[in-house]
């Protein structure tokens, strides 16, 4: 685990090595301005590509290939931990960092499930981002300050000795029409952003709420925003 501290060491460009090439994605513009202005001021960091939802993340992901993609939670279309997942997926060498506002154990937990090697949270940011950003780039987690060592150490053990890691409650597909129907859309809608079959949406949706023991889509609409797929 990497902690924040006052003496930590600059890498990359500070001591002659590459410039870290970052994608920012959160759908908030000022935020995305306030975080680039801190990483550009780093001589060792450079944002090269910035998105607003999860979607756009993952093609200007394909587009610039960066060294590390920096990942909002909450976020239109994808999430951050569904964008992550699907980075991981497709371009393994680009590294992950989870920005976000939820101090929350769960999403803690998906975050490294998802391929991410550290969560900070924008609280902090101008205090922990950049040496996330280094730490990360040296092949090392971080974890923001005041959480549990336990946490990442019971993870750990449990991936080492393949045992079960925390379970998540519904599948990536059916988390992703879930988030598409808080949003409004319809199954028309989700159908043809997917590239699947209204019919198949339908069956998404009575698996959700099977499953999640819900009523109806305002029911999946307050789940989605407990769980932090949709902001309220």
């Amino acid at each position: 685990m990497t902690e924040p501290g006052p003496t930590s060491t600059p890498t990359g460009a500070e001591s002659g090595g590459a410039v870290t090439r970052i994608l920012l994605a959160d759908d908030h513009a000022l935020v995305r301005r306030g975080v680039r202005l801190i990483l550009d001021g780093e001589p060792d960091l450079t944002v090269v590509a910035e998105a607003d939802n999860g979607a756009e993340a993952l093609e200007q992901a394909r587009i610039h290939e960066p060294d590390l993609a920096i990942l909002d939670i909450a976020m239109p279309r994808l999430t951050g931990l569904q964008a992550a997942r699907e980075l991981s997926r497709t371009l393994p060498q680009t590294r992950i960092l989870i920005l976000t506002m939820y101090d929350n154990e769960q999403f803690f937990f998906e975050a490294l499930g998802a391929g991410a090697s550290g969560y900070v949270l924008k609280s902090v940011a101008d205090r922990d981002l950049v040496e996330a950003c280094r730490a990360t780039m040296r092949g090392e987690p971080f974890l923001y300050p005041g959480a549990v060592n336990a946490l990442i150490r019971n993870y750990l053990e449990l991936a080492r000795d393949g045992r079960n890691l925390p379970a998540k409650a519904i599948t990536d597909r059916e988390e992703e029409i879930l988030k598409l129907v808080a949003e409004g859309n319809t199954s028309q809608q989700i159908a043809d952003l997917l590239v699947i079959s209204p019919k198949t949406v339908e069956r998404h949706r009575a698996n959700l709420l099977a499953k999640l023991d819900l009523k109806d889509r305002l029911e999946l609409t307050r789940y989605a925003i407990r769980v932090g797929l949709i902001e309220p």
